[in-house]
């Protein structure tokens, strides 16, 4: 078969468009960072050590282990929400004008900013990277009524939910969505309830990624899997937009992570682990994946989990449970080094969002188009 036939086929076609994007963020991304963390080293934008938890308590194994890293560059996740904004601008106002000028249509099919699918998460991801980027700002600068800077965790929480709500608001009353699916059983009408799942769904992934993002490359890792995998999902609901905005952010994760794998060059920050976070969950109820969405990241399960339970049992029973938490300084407190908890999260994650994609393709339903 012909060359030119080829690439007539629409699969063929998607697959290259998805795969291109992912190459051009990596590639972007990777040219942008030195130019971000020389200016992150020059303006002394680096992040403090946390010594106390959420309930005021020393955090002995926290200070212990990783007191070196206080100075080290933040606000890192500004990487990757602007590569994204910078690309899919690009993608549909200069990608059709150099598709006219070198004549290849190709470049024009490289648009994947589309009112359907990528204004509502790419709306998320900034406006939630926004306020993310004045909480480490204000953290750096010791500003704020948090003991040491930045926002009390009731102020973060409280924006977290303006923005679930609204988002909640827009699918139910707005696209009139209301159903959730199980895979390979069907979908289910739960009206109203559909609002207080979709907020628990975005609260859920926002502050899990924050939690998580708490050893070099950790959640980078975890976010760069999540995201590959629900392109894919994305990608066989036909919803192609949507799969190369997942490629993009997949492609900039990877980038980041060349940086970021320990000994961490710079940090994410609030302003990407939330908004990486947030904007994750929204694509989970985008493509009617939640419940595959737990699976992707069940290493949130157990990251968000293991807190509640420290600060439960601390609360009620005056013990802890773990020694440190998330659960991830357990294992440091317990002598594993930072890289093998980090490397075995990844296999955790590679393993069961492997499964979650097979689980959310062969037991789709109907989805939102």
């Amino acid at each position: 078969m012909e060359i030119a036939k080829i690439q007539s086929i629409p699969e063929i076609v998607n697959i290259l468009k998805v795969l291109s994007v992912g190459f051009l963020a990596f590639f972007l991304a990777f040219f942008l960072t030195p130019i971000l963390t020389y200016f992150l080293y020059q303006k002394k934008i680096g992040i403090k050590i946390k010594e106390n938890s959420v309930d005021g308590k020393k955090l002995t194994y926290v200070s212990r282990f990783h007191g070196h890293k206080s100075g080290t560059p933040t606000m890192g996740g500004i990487l990757i929400w602007l590569t994204v904004l910078i690309l899919i601008l690009a993608s549909h106002y200069l990608f059709p004008i150099i598709a006219r000028w070198l004549d290849i249509n190709f470049i024009a099919r490289l648009d994947f900013f589309s009112r359907s699918q990528t204004w509502l998460p790419l709306f998320v991801l900034i406006s939630a990277g926004i306020l993310g980027l004045f909480d480490d700002f204000m953290s750096v600068r010791g500003l704020g009524s948090n003991k040491g800077g930045g926002m009390r965790f009731a102020i973060r929480f409280g924006w977290l939910i303006v923005i679930a709500v609204l988002g909640a608001c827009w699918f139910f009353y707005k696209l009139g969505w209301d159903q959730i699916h199980i895979p390979a059983v069907g979908d289910f009408s739960i009206g109203f309830w559909y609002i207080p799942l979709f907020i628990f769904v975005i609260l859920f992934t926002a502050i899990s990624s924050n939690e998580t993002d708490g050893l070099d490359g950790l959640n980078g890792g975890v976010l760069t899997i999540a995201f590959a995998s629900f392109s894919l999902i994305s990608f066989f609901q036909n919803k192609m937009d949507l799969a190369a905005f997942c490629a993009v952010i997949s492609g900039v994760l990877l980038a980041f992570l060349w940086f970021n794998i320990y000994p961490a060059r710079f940090f994410m920050g609030d302003t990407g682990a939330i908004s990486l976070g947030t904007t994750l969950g929204v694509i989970a109820m985008l493509t009617n994946s939640a419940l595959v969405l737990f699976l992707i990241v069940f290493i949130y399960v157990i990251e968000s989990g293991s807190v509640a339970i420290q600060l439960f049992s601390k609360k009620f029973f005056h013990k802890k449970v773990f020694l440190a938490a998330p659960i991830h300084h357990h294992f440091e407190a317990k002598g594993w080094p930072e890289t093998k908890v980090t490397m075995r999260a990844w296999i955790l994650t590679l393993v069961t969002a492997f499964l979650s994609v097979i689980i959310g393709i062969l037991g789709m339903g109907r989805y939102h188009s």
